[in-house]
């Protein structure tokens, strides 16, 4: 069981939890100062938990972030239409389609996710003012508690930034003159979030370094220097700007124009942001060598739905939940159509793969069988019948693979899984090929792509070798291996956006899931039908086993198929022989993967709560309007 607990009993009357009226009061109404607050070891870790709390809030990461930021692109799909409605006015499939109005009705209340993040914000601004007056920073677990704060504000700015694009900059205690600020240029707060984040690896321990670092639940050195290398990584790419806005200054930013552009316009600039990340990312296993990769790709997510918190291994930091909160395999795990021995909750697949992932890769490739897995489980038992979206769901997270069983009807516990020690690896090569080229950088992949192949396998070596060709080779090699790797985690949109591809990627997703649809292309060797015993020829504690026929190009042999007792149309991989309305359905389907502009939406809208209590400050960009 996690060792995190929600510890917030009398912390209200600290003064932690004071709402924007009380932070604004002359007079202070907490029971105890903060010199008292933040001179105190526990006290201080229990304002650190303050923003626990803010994470775990209904319409905060726990039930709007995590489950509707990062889909629908070429690897990730919004799997919830609930009869296929019409994703441009849908409140969920809007968030994932690139179409969200600026009054979705999941987003647009004054509780939700834009509140709760700046929530944390303010929580983790007030423990650092606070611990740079009061604390002694040269007591070992003082100066951790110090650098967490400074780094989970830097963790939580960058999620808005990729959610929302610029955002207002405070990384001070609210005051009444800074009660209602404008929004500042994305480069401005992400450059404040490196220089905080160089502090904080400063004051952090590594893993097991102190008492705090022992569990991947809390902040450590390893996560700081990967946390610096993603948000240089994103400075140095590309996103989308309203036409008139600098790097600094968006006062001359259109409401309506925009475009697709490198975030510094100067090559310069770009190359030392590649340069912190590579620094940052080789100091992690070259220097230290502390955290170590999961022997086996299964590991690590097993681990995960196991509940191992030890801090060390490949999961870097986790987002805490205890086991009453957070929808994380709830909307990211494998789907249970039905309460059963492993859940109380029927849940699970409302996000999924992509049709066309399980053929983007290898066949032999390792990850494929643990990230897609073709069938639900229903009455106890696996099939591959489903709604429109078929049987396909993220493998990562199973409610089969938890020591407990989920009692909850809405939440489930399991952490998210903020970063991996492979995406320290793949950074470090991405930066070290920009830097100086792929000869060096081909190491930074070896062991990655030893684990995602059998023993023995000379897929990765000739994967390399192929890739080592030229800077723009290898490059290739990285973006379809982050693909590969962490199809499921919520990465793929951030990368497609900081490396420009994000509508090209999503337009050609879209037409690969018709060419599949009606098998031609290259899809054409794909079969109409699959073919399965019921129940999967797998008994129902087995997480892994299951029988089908017709998944594999090539599979469509008679006496193959008679060997199975069931067929079934799966997903739209087949269009002969359907009804009228099942066509349409699967149309829609594909019309809704990509209905907005997904360059010019991106980012969402400030919702329009936060608008009209703005003072007249915030405003939208992108064409959203008021």
């Amino acid at each position: 069981m996690k060792a995190f607990k929600n510890i917030f009993i009398g912390m209200a009357a600290m003064g932690l939890f004071a709402s924007c009226s009380d932070v604004l009061d002359v007079e202070n109404k907490s029971s105890m100062s903060e010199d008292v607050i933040f001179s105190t070891e526990s006290l201080a870790n229990d304002a650190i938990m303050g923003i626990h709390q803010s994470f775990g809030e209904t319409n905060s990461y726990r039930g709007r972030f995590i489950p509707y930021f990062g889909i629908n692109t070429d690897c990730e799909i919004f799997n919830n239409y609930g009869g296929l409605a019409d994703a441009t006015t849908d409140k969920e499939g809007s968030l994932a389609c690139y179409s969200a109005p600026v009054d979705n009705t999941y987003m647009n209340t004054d509780n939700n996710a834009w509140a709760k993040l700046y929530e944390a914000i303010e929580r983790a601004n007030k423990g650092i003012d606070s611990m740079e007056k009061y604390s002694d920073l040269s007591d070992q677990n003082m100066a951790q508690l110090y650098g967490e704060f400074l780094t989970l504000r830097a963790f939580i700015y960058f999620d808005l930034v990729k959610a929302w694009g610029d955002v207002p900059y405070r990384f001070e205690p609210i005051s009444s003159e800074t009660m209602y600020l404008e929004r500042t240029s994305r480069v401005v707060v992400l450059k404040k979030c490196l220089e905080d984040l160089e502090t904080a690896i400063k004051n952090l321990g590594w893993p097991n370094e102190n008492v705090y670092t022992t569990s991947t639940e809390r902040v450590n050195k390893t996560f700081a220097k990967g946390l610096r290398a993603r948000i240089a990584l994103f400075l140095a790419g590309k996103s989308a700007w309203p036409v008139g806005a600098t790097e600094t200054d968006l006062s001359g930013a259109s409401a309506t124009d925009w475009e697709v552009r490198y975030n510094l316009a100067n090559e310069e600039d770009r190359r030392a942001m590649y340069q912190i990340a590579l620094s940052e990312c080789k100091d992690v296993f070259e220097t230290k060598k502390i955290n170590k990769l999961a022997t086996s790709f299964r590991e690590i997510f097993y681990d995960l739905c196991q509940e191992n918190t030890e801090a060390g291994k490949e999961s870097v930091y986790e987002i805490p939940f205890s086991d009453g909160r957070g929808r994380v395999l709830y909307t990211w795990g494998v789907k249970h159509s039905n309460v059963d021995d492993w859940t109380g909750q029927a849940q699970g697949g409302k996000n999924a793969p992509n049709p066309t992932l399980w053929y983007d890769y290898d066949k032999e490739d390792l990850r494929r069988n643990i990230t897609c897995i073709p069938y639900v489980w229903k009455d106890g038992a696996k099939t591959t019948n489903n709604t429109q979206g078929g049987a396909w769901c993220f493998g990562k997270l199973r409610y089969e693979w938890m020591k407990r069983v989920v009692t909850s009807t809405n939440d489930d516990g399991i952490n998210w899984q903020a970063m991996r020690l492979s995406d320290i690896y793949m950074m470090a090569a991405e930066a070290e090929n920009y830097l100086n080229g792929p000869v060096n950088a081909r190491m930074y992949m070896e062991d990655i792509l030893k684990r995602a192949y059998p023993e023995g396998s000379i897929r990765p070596k000739h994967i390399l070798d192929a890739a080592v060709a030229s800077k723009e080779a290898f490059q290739q090699m990285i973006e379809d291996q982050r693909k590969f790797e962490f199809a499921g985690e919520a990465i793929r949109k951030v990368d497609l956006i900081r490396w420009g591809k994000l509508k090209s990627t999503l337009d050609q997703a879209n037409k690969n899931m018709r060419d599949l649809a009606n098998r031609t292309g290259k899809y054409a060797d794909v079969p109409q039908k699959v073919y399965y015993n019921n129940g999967l020829d797998a008994a129902g504690t087995d997480a892994d086993g299951y029988k089908i026929y017709g998944l594999e190009r090539g599979e469509d042999i008679a006496s193959e198929q008679a060997k199975y007792s069931n067929n079934s149309a799966f997903f739209c991989l087949t269009i002969d022989n359907i009804k009228t309305d099942d066509q349409n359905k699967i149309n829609k389907y594909l019309d809704n993967f990509t209905c907005g502009n997904a360059d010019q939406h991106m980012f969402w809208p400030i919702w329009r709560v936060f608008l009209n209590s703005s003072n007249g400050t915030l405003r939208n960009f992108y064409g959203y309007g008021e």
